[in-house]
């Protein structure tokens, strides 16, 4: 009955390392007004237009939510998820201090997984640039540039996963995500964020640890399998 309930205890901790802790409108699917089909719609700097963000920049600066079916010179520009995305550049703008930002409810102490994809075009002779760069803060922290550098993407905007983590040191986190991309560039994409909460940080465990509680568990087994033999 003891080796039961620890194990009950092991597998209850480990349940509680993968709790989610996601973002609201992680794909900008839900935006108003609506983005029509195989167009797209400015949203300016103060704008809650796009559920659940806010956009920040400069005054009279902008981010675009594209439609996956737009198509534009060189390139189409299908979403990485759903049916939109957003361009950090905006229609025109392109300020490297303008994008989106998001708070969310935290856990002091807790390790967080902040995945997203950055989209780029490689068009170097046009007007959407040759790399996507998107700057990344959490709460006012450098998270760090992460930079889709994609230079067989000639003719379809290619998409790039990137993942960072950060430790929570209060009950609320904004996470920003500010267009990195030169003046002369006109698409910076970014799509499909995710926040999963990977518990307090002195708990997640390291590769070596999994393969420890893996053989444990292995072993527990076992060992139930013996007794009821033996009785």
């Amino acid at each position: 009955m003891q080796k039961i309930a620890t194990l009950v205890t092991v597998l209850v901790l480990f349940a509680a390392v993968d709790a989610r802790a996601d973002v609201t409108n992680g794909s900008f699917e839900i935006t108003t007004p609506a983005v029509p089909a195989g167009s797209f719609v400015n949203f300016l700097t103060g704008s809650t237009g796009i559920t659940g963000w806010t956009v920040v920049g400069a005054p009279n600066t902008e981010v675009s939510v594209v439609n996956t079916t737009f198509a534009q010179e060189c390139c189409t520009f299908p979403a990485e998820n759903g049916s939109n995305w957003v361009d950090l550049t905006g229609d025109g703008t392109n300020s490297d201090t303008e994008g989106v930002e998001q708070t969310v409810a935290t856990n002091i102490g807790d390790l967080y997984s902040l995945s997203f994809f950055v989209g780029n075009v490689f068009d170097p002779a046009g007007i959407f640039g040759i790399a996507s760069t998107v700057d990344v803060f959490e709460n006012g922290v450098s998270l760090g540039a992460f930079e889709n550098s994609c230079t067989t993407c000639t003719t379809k905007l290619t998409w790039q996963q990137f993942t960072t983590t950060f430790k929570a040191t209060s009950t609320s986190t904004t996470l920003e995500f500010l267009n990195g991309d030169p003046i002369t560039d006109n698409s910076n994409g970014l799509d499909n964020v995710s926040l999963l909460d990977l518990g307090p940080s002195t708990a997640v465990p390291e590769p070596g640890s999994l393969v420890l509680f893996s053989s444990a568990l292995l072993l527990l087994g076992l060992a139930g399998y013996v007794r009821r033999r033996i009785c």
